[in-house]
C-alpha cells in the first residue's frame, strides 16, 4: 500500500546515534506519522501540534503525496527566549503511494493537532469473484 523508498533515512538515523553520545537527547522527527489499513481504506496520521490548518499544504502528483506544514512562532519579538526545544519552520514529508490506492478520493481532516488522511483502496485492487464455466453447464464461483 505505502511504499517506503527513502534510502537515506536509516543512514541519517545511524549517524545521529553515532554523533549524539549516551544520555543526550536526539531531536524527534518534527512530523511523526502512523500509517495503517482499516477495512477498505488506508489511514495516515501526522502529529502537527501548534500548526494551524491554513499552514498545512497537501499535494498529490502521480502517486507521490507531499505534506508540508509550517509551525510559526506564537510570540512577539520583544521576548527574551530562555529555552527553545520546539522546532519552528516548514516541515515536509513525501509518501509514495502504491497503485492499489485511489489517490483521487483522498480525504483530509485536522483535529487537535493531528492531520488524518484517509485513502480508499482502489476498486481494481479489491478482491472479487470470478465465475468459471464448466463443461457440464453449471457455473462455479471462486475467490480471486
Amino acid at each position: 500500500m505505502l511504499m517506503r523508498t527513502d534510502p537515506f533515512r536509516e543512514l541519517d538515523r545511524l549517524a545521529q546515534q553515532f554523533f549524539t553520545g549516551p544520555g543526550t537527547w536526539s531531536r524527534p522527527t518534527p512530523m511523526p506519522m502512523d500509517a495503517y489499513r482499516t477495512g477498505d481504506e488506508f489511514v495516515v496520521e501526522f502529529d502537527l501540534p501548534g500548526v494551524t490548518p491554513d499552514a498545512i499544504d497537501l499535494d498529490v502528483e502521480r502517486n507521490v503525496l507531499t505534506v508540508k506544514a509550517e509551525r510559526r512562532p506564537n510570540r512577539t519579538d520583544d521576548v527574551e527566549m530562555q529555552l527553545s526545544e520546539r522546532p519552528l519552520g516548514v516541515f515536509s514529508r513525501q509518501l509514495f503511494l502504491g497503485d492499489s490506492l485511489d489517490v483521487d478520493r483522498i480525504k483530509a481532516d485536522y483535529d487537535s493537532g493531528v492531520l488524518t488522511l484517509r485513502i480508499p483502496i482502489a476498486e481494481r485492487a479489491k478482491p472479487r469473484k470470478i465465475t468459471i464455466g464448466q463443461t457440464d453447464g453449471a457455473p462455479k464461483e471462486i475467490n480471486a
